[in-house]
């Protein structure tokens, strides 16, 4: 099973799921599974919505629902930027689940790294010291992709978008994954991805964004009310307008906290 299949969110759905193991790392529950249906197997992340820890500032809905609205944005722009996301029952009852990502060890699209071994054309957005006082820079690719995902970040008001959660598949493809704290009304970007800022959007961003806005019109706004609260849809609705009227990335805000801690 593929992320492009487009049987694949219905494979989701329908799929036994069996716990595999846990990813120690995250601050809910994450769950990696192998899920089956009709004879095809792949790998999944299971995030049951018990297992989230309550956020005072994203008190409405769940993280699990701002998961699914995430996907369900990115997909509306075309560009399929998030791996096929679901709202299902599972072994520890209601929670999302999202197709795993195969990623190949080396072929990373964020980085630390001395300031001597910044790849190419990669973007440095800070400048700092290492644990041990010596001089590394944070820097992710140029990717046209990863400047989609950027695009993207900025309209859901991704507050977490660290390294870690910018993958590049053994597909070809580029995924974000981890848009649990997504789609507040207050600006909260935070990201890694800021080496764009106060470049002009690429065309092609462009056109799925108003894409997004056309869609936002119809029948998204509904299925995004299942998950989040309607004055976060009027706040997205706002967010993709204003960057169509100015399509430009935002710089960071130099009072706020603009990139994630920690960064991976």
């Amino acid at each position: 099973m593929r992320p492009t299949d487009p049987d694949a969110g219905d494979f989701l759905l329908r799929g036994r799921i069996d716990i595999e193991g846990r990813l120690v790392d995250a601050s809910n529950a994450t769950l990696y599974c192998r899920i089956e249906a009709d004879g095809v197997d792949a790998k999944c992340v299971y995030k049951p919505v018990g297992g989230e820890r309550p956020l005072w500032d994203f008190p409405d809905g769940t993280l699990a629902g701002r998961e699914v609205a995430s996907y369900l944005i990115a997909e509306a722009t075309g560009l399929r930027l998030i791996p096929p996301t679901v709202l299902r029952d599972g072994p520890f009852g209601v929670g999302m689940v999202q197709l795993w990502i195969e990623t190949k060890e080396g072929d990373d699209l964020v980085d630390v790294v001395a300031p001597t071994d910044v790849p190419p054309g990669w973007r440095p957005i800070l400048r700092a010291h290492d644990r041990f006082g010596d001089p590394a820079v944070l820097a992710h690719s140029d990717s046209p992709v990863v400047a989609h995902l950027a695009a993207l970040d900025i309209v859901i008001n991704n507050a977490d978008r660290k390294g870690g959660h910018v993958l590049h598949g053994t597909d070809g493809g580029v995924y974000g994954v981890d848009h649990g704290i997504s789609l507040h009304t207050d600006n909260k970007l935070r990201t890694v991805l800021w080496g764009w800022a106060g470049e002009p959007l690429p065309d092609d961003a462009v056109e799925a964004l108003a894409a997004l806005r056309s869609a936002l019109e119809g029948e998204l706004a509904v299925a995004l009310a299942e998950h989040i609260t309607r004055r976060e849809i009027k706040a997205l609705r706002s967010r993709t307008a204003r960057l169509l009227a100015a399509p430009v990335y935002p710089a960071p805000d130099a009072e706020g906290r603009p990139i994630p801690w920690p960064a991976f």
